[in-house]
């Protein structure tokens, strides 16, 4: 052991190697699998802490919180807003309302990988703020539809644009051993965020003008967000892209501890293998070695929005008054619901797997739509089918929230190759928004054309076409490094 360089030596000689001299250690450490402390002995082969890294999780998932937020807060004032601006009784105009900020949100997706990519991930979450606050604002001083869209669609680009930020980002700070667990907080951060926009919704109908606070508290997250980013660390997979060694050592060092930069940045290295200077083209993700995982994460992300689930989050108030039960009872019982299902996928996403949890979602929501469709038919007594939507409603949520909520955005920066990874989800989370924006814009026109019956049937359809698809064509990422998986799904140039 004597002649080793101690950490402190080793760290030093890293900082003057490119990428590519690290991947060529990795590459000789392989086969003695050495790591060195200063005193001289071998480092024990444990994982590192994750406390270290879990407080800039959890800044970074004050997005999702904001996500979650801003889909819920038209949810309850819809009616007041309408009324107060004069577009009551008008339903696409009211669609518009819910549905325009996923149009800005399609926007702001799509440019997020090149803004991600170009200022790195703290400054793009500091971006999505912005927009945010600007938007909230209009909308809590408005006047009239037209600057209620406007806020809303501004809004929309700044929900855009963090949700992929913040999956990639959980993914590359994160250690392989809690990445799922890590991952999940994305989406429990998204159920407090519905739940805290339903919960400072409840006093609209007893309060005039109640709604415009509803916008106004969004500008506190925002603000933290902006704030608190500042203080966070930097991607080191970022940072190494851009030729930042030294930085991206020190950013490790925050994230995982000092005597685990070595192995963290050889491991790296050897993925990147130094080609991530090169450009991406937006025609390399669509087709070529690149397509097939870009095809997956897109229909992934399509088959969970026509699954229905944003149509519940949406007009839950409607749907549950249709039944006969108190909006203010069935967004509580909705919120809970989703935050039980996160809870649940949270403790299980490292154990049972990403895999296992997408199917069990996905046949858990195809359980509860037919349990809709059963509801809505002539032959179920009244009580029996009030019993049977309601159960059915919240079913869907909690199964939903168990797997197809947050999967999804957690498994897909694990598949992509890392030289890709930052666009292939814009492009990715551009299809979830596209589709999203339609379901949003045409469920209550549909539910009124086509009826309950038939249009929950067509979701049961597409939460089994979502079961084939995983089965056929989702491959487990549990406990593996991102360098296994891109070795196990990029085919060889």
């Amino acid at each position: 052991m004597l002649g080793r360089p101690t950490l402190r030596e080793a760290s030093s000689m890293y900082k003057r190697m490119s990428s590519r001299e690290y991947a060529v250690i990795a590459d000789d450490d392989n086969e003695e699998n050495l790591d060195y402390l200063e005193n001289g002995k071998v480092q024990e082969t444990t994982n590192p802490s994750w406390r270290l890294s879990l407080p800039h999780v959890l800044v970074a998932t004050i997005s999702s919180f904001l996500f979650g937020y801003h889909i819920g807060v038209v949810n309850e004032p819809l009616e007041s807003i309408s009324l107060d601006l004069g577009f009551g009784g008008n339903t696409l105009a009211e669609g518009l309302v819910v549905s325009i900020c996923l149009g800005g949100a399609f926007v702001g997706s799509l440019l997020s990988g090149w803004i991600a990519d170009g200022v790195g991930r703290r400054r793009a979450f500091q971006l999505s703020a912005l927009p945010m606050i600007i938007g909230a604002s209009i909308s809590a001083t408005t006047k009239s539809l037209e600057g209620m869209l406007l806020g809303r669609l501004l809004v929309g680009t700044g929900m855009g644009l963090g949700p992929p930020v913040a999956s990639l980002y959980v993914t590359e700070i994160s250690p392989s051993f809690v990445r799922g667990t890590y991952g999940s907080f994305i989406q429990i951060a998204t159920c407090l965020g519905l739940m805290g926009a339903l919960l400072i919704g409840i006093p609209t109908k007893e309060s005039v003008g109640w709604w415009r606070v509803c916008f106004w508290v969004s500008l506190v997250p925002a603000s933290i967000l902006a704030f608190a980013m500042e203080f966070c660390a930097e991607s080191p997979h970022w940072l190494l892209k851009q030729g930042r060694s030294a930085e991206a050592e020190a950013e490790f060092e925050k994230l995982l501890g000092g005597s685990h930069i070595k192995s963290a940045m050889a491991e790296l290295s050897k993925s990147d293998r130094g080609d991530d200077m090169e450009p991406v083209q937006f025609s390399e993700l669509l087709y070529g070695r690149h397509f097939r995982v870009v095809f997956i994460g897109s229909i992934l992300f399509a088959l969970q929005q026509l699954s229905g689930i944003n149509a519940v989050f949406y007009f839950s108030s409607t749907v549950f008054k249709s039944a006969g039960v108190p909006s203010d009872l069935a967004n509580i019982c909705v919120g809970v619901a989703n935050l039980s299902g996160s809870i649940i996928a949270m403790i299980l996403m490292d154990k049972l797997g990403r895999k296992v949890l997408l199917l069990g979602s996905f046949l858990g929501m195809a359980l509860a739509m037919a349990l809709q469709v059963t509801a809505a038919s002539s032959y179920i007594p009244p009580s029996g089918a009030l019993y049977l939507s309601v159960g059915g409603m919240l079913l869907f949520v909690f199964t939903f929230a168990s797997g197809a909520g947050p999967v999804p955005g957690l498994l897909l920066p694990e598949i992509f190759p890392g030289r890709i990874r930052a666009k292939a989800m814009a492009v990715c989370m551009s299809v979830h928004w596209v589709v999203n924006f339609f379901v949003g814009l045409l469920f209550l026109r549909l539910l009124e054309q086509l009826g309950p019956q038939i249009l929950y049937s067509i979701f049961t359809t597409f939460c089994l076409m979502a079961v084939v698809f995983v089965k056929k064509n989702v491959v487990e990422t549990k406990g593996k490094s991102l360098q296994e998986i891109e070795i196990t799904l990029l085919p060889p140039q």
